[in-house]
């Protein structure tokens, strides 16, 4: 899927789990099927998972990157009303991967990738649940630390004009350019509260037809309100979405920068993963289908 992408393979980390944690090394190495793009998940046995980044970076930065990571997971579990991972151990380079690696608890469900609940009211009022209080947690005086989305919109205008370049022939540039253009002038007039940050199907469990719990959170911090209002876009048809609207209370610019903050995601994902990762550029597609449906 990236360039700098590293191979990881079972047996490396079934020699990972057996050099640094033997208390672990009778148990089966499982890789998880996934349409993630930045971990190469693995099952230690039945309810841990080791999770290795796929892109290649320095080991001290990887290390800061997954310590803070952890505690924010950590954070994120102590607030939250679903399961969540919670951070167990993390690893060292060795067996010919070369970073840090971590370790947390596995949880039970499917992906709502595969269990598609986006047209049930119940999945929507649990999401709004699970949304509302991670906005009530304390930020403890922190604010947007300006990495990825959760800032404002028209920072994001670079990335954007690549995305239209790279889009064509693949979507209605012109378009969407003048979408863009709408939705990066929205004014941001509430403080930031804590938000998981990346609410796409595949982060997001599905248990008896509810919500069984969340994943990758590890990016849990302070963010625009309208940050985690993506889910309404990627996971929800238009009549559970509204379910979720009353649910959170969203005035008007709240659930259009919401939709801005999808707009954006999506956008990158459909052509940067067209051929490497055909899931993922779907599911782009999908949210995409859905905000401009919402506005004819």
């Amino acid at each position: 899927m990236h360039d700098d992408q590293v191979d990881v393979t079972t047996q490396t980390v079934a020699a990972l789990v057996h050099e640094q944690f033997p208390e672990w090394s009778g148990r089966t190495i499982r890789r998880l099927s996934s349409t993630g793009t930045v971990n190469a998940v693995f099952r230690i046995g039945d309810d841990l998972a080791a999770r290795l980044p796929l892109r290649l970076a320095g080991a001290a930065e990887t290390l800061t990157v997954l310590e803070k990571e952890a505690e924010a997971s950590a954070e994120l579990a102590a607030v939250s009303r679903f399961p969540v991972p919670k951070p167990v151990a993390l690893g060292k380079p060795g067996a010919g991967y070369p970073m840090p690696w971590s370790v947390q608890t596995w949880l039970p469900g499917t992906g709502a990738s595969d269990a598609d609940r986006s047209g049930s009211e119940a999945f929507a009022e649990d999401l709004a649940v699970f949304i509302a209080a991670l906005r009530g947690a304390d930020t403890r005086g922190r604010c947007f630390s300006g990495d990825n989305r959760g800032g404002v919109l028209a920072h994001h205008d670079a990335w954007m004009a690549e995305c239209f370049e790279e889009s064509e022939g693949l979507l209605d540039v012109p378009r969407l350019r003048r979408l863009w253009a709408q939705f990066r002038e929205l004014p941001r007039t509430s403080a930031d509260v804590m938000s998981h940050g990346d609410l796409i199907p595949g982060n997001v469990l599905v248990t008896g037809g509810r919500l069984g719990g969340v994943l990758d959170t590890g990016g849990y911090g302070p963010a625009d309100p309208a940050l985690d209002l993506v889910g309404a876009w990627h996971l929800l048809q238009p009549g559970p979405r509204d379910v979720l609207r009353r649910a959170l209370g969203c005035d008007d610019l709240e659930w259009e920068r919401g939709k801005a903050w999808a707009f954006q995601q999506a956008m990158g994902l459909i052509w940067y993963y067209a051929e490497s990762n055909p899931a993922m550029s779907s599911m782009g597609r999908r949210t995409l289908d859905r905000i401009l449906e919402s506005i004819e």
